[in-house]
């Protein structure tokens, strides 16, 4: 055990105690006074000047700090959060009922447009185009049968009315022989005998017209029936011609063809399955070019514009940012939130974009003047209006509302204010509208 630090230590200890305590008795016995000499200090009697009631004023005030911000041209944009979506998709359903024969293509795919989807077993409908075409040429047959009795027909009028005008000449004829008959028979140069004869004859030339008449109506009627029977051979040919248009396009409904070039959502039908008018073949979905859609307040849909710029962030990755045109703007409000349709379209050629991502869209407006301040210098005032605190030149202090434009790292852009104006930054949570202060201005002061 080490006994000699700890004494010395001890003697150490009591010996400084003994110092402190018995220090003025050594200082005597040494004749050396405690006391510090003093020196006589003539006093100056001569009254401090009293300070004027304009700086005691000025003292009182309360000390803001205050920036002469100038307003600047900047662009501005709308600031949207919508998603992306297909530029067309469309679930291609079967128009008529067969069962499928293709073997079914996987989703995921990357069909051409005009590409086969599902192939349907055509059971009888061969048969029934052969049926419709066989109808067709027997329709084609009749007409050709009925436009072959037109030229006899046509000759039977003429032959018709040259007998009927035969007729009529021999009823004049007639007629002339039977007026003489009568004047010779009054004058006695003829028999009675020969004034019937007369009128016998004429009685015949009339019976000879009016069967050269009916003769006449009965060319034109077969004429007519001739004609009619052309136009019901069209007719019939017509509905043949319909009858294998049917027929064929129920053949081209066996195969379901894309509309479009795309990318298959789901799988194209099973082999076998049994489809019918409605059913699913697939969905087939384009997704370049891809849509940005959002919906705008009606505060800010006047300023959209149709061909505007217009950029977007997807929130799957910061770095991935897209920009392209506004290609639609609604005229119609939606009723239930009062916002207008908006829609961007942009490039996608590598299909890295997916139907459905949300986005931050920015879209491109017309530019305004605003003031960059810090952030900070924004407040509220009683009524929950939001605004700075501004200084006149006699240090009164004003409220002014503003509206947020965009943030930024070096502060926010703000409207609503003067061109040129003194804006409380430091201070301003102490102070309210009418309260003069004591500004004190940092950065730019014109």
């Amino acid at each position: 055990m080490r006994l000699f630090p700890i004494v010395l230590t001890v003697v150490i200890t009591g010996v400084l105690l003994a110092w402190v305590l018995q220090r003025d008795r050594f200082y005597a016995q040494l004749g050396i006074t405690s006391e510090p000499a003093t020196e006589s200090v003539e006093v100056s009697e001569t009254p401090e000047a009293e300070p004027s009631p304009e700086s005691v004023a000025q003292s009182n005030l309360i000390k803001v700090v205050a920036y002469h911000s100038v307003a600047e041209k900047i662009d501005t944009g709308i600031v949207l959060r919508g998603q992306t979506e297909a530029f067309r998709q469309v679930d291609v359903r079967s128009q008529t009922t067969s069962t499928v024969v293709s073997t079914p293509l996987r989703k995921g795919m990357f069909i051409e447009e005009g590409q086969e989807m599902c192939v349907l077993d055509a059971g009888t409908r061969g048969a029934s185009l052969a049926e419709a075409r066989a109808r067709l040429n027997e329709a084609q047959a009749r007409k050709a049968e009925a436009e072959a009795r037109i030229p006899e027909t046509r000759t039977r009028v003429p032959e018709a009315a040259a007998r009927l005008a035969e007729a009529e000449a021999r009823l004049e004829e007639a007629l002339t022989n039977e007026n003489a008959a009568v004047k010779l028979a009054e004058d006695g140069f003829a028999a009675d005998t020969r004034v019937k004869g007369a009128r016998a004859t004429v009685a015949a030339a009339r019976a000879s017209v009016a069967a050269a008449d009916a003769g006449v109506e009965g060319a034109r009627s077969g004429m007519s029936a001739t004609l009619a029977g052309i136009e019901s051979a069209q007719a019939g040919i017509e509905s043949a011609e319909a009858g294998v248009a049917a027929a064929q396009k129920e053949i081209e409904r066996l195969v379901i063809k894309a509309p479009f070039s795309g990318l298959l959502e789901s799988d194209t039908a099973e082999l076998g399955t049994l489809l019918q008018p409605g059913t699913s073949c697939a969905t087939i979905i384009q997704l370049d070019p891809i849509k940005l859609v959002a919906f705008v307040p009606e505060t800010e849909v006047n300023r959209v514009q149709v061909g505007a710029l217009a950029g977007a962030r997807l929130a799957s990755s910061a770095d991935l940012k897209v920009s392209g045109n506004v290609t639609f703007l609604s005229r119609s409000a939606d009723p239930t939130t009062r916002t207008f349709r908006v829609e961007i379209e942009i490039p996608n050629t590598d299909l890295t974009i997916r139907d459905g991502q949300t986005a931050e869209i920015l879209i491109q407006a017309d530019g305004e003047t605003a003031h960059l301040l810090p952030a900070s210098s924004m407040t509220l005032n009683d009524e929950g209006t939001l605004g700075v605190r501004t200084v006149d030149p006699d240090g009164m202090v004003n409220f002014v509302a503003v509206q947020l434009v965009r943030d930024t790292p070096e502060g926010v852009w703000l409207t609503g204010l003067p061109d040129q104006v003194d804006v409380i930054t430091v201070g301003q949570e102490y102070v309210t509208e009418g309260v003069q202060v004591a500004p004190t201005f940092k950065g730019t002061k014109s």
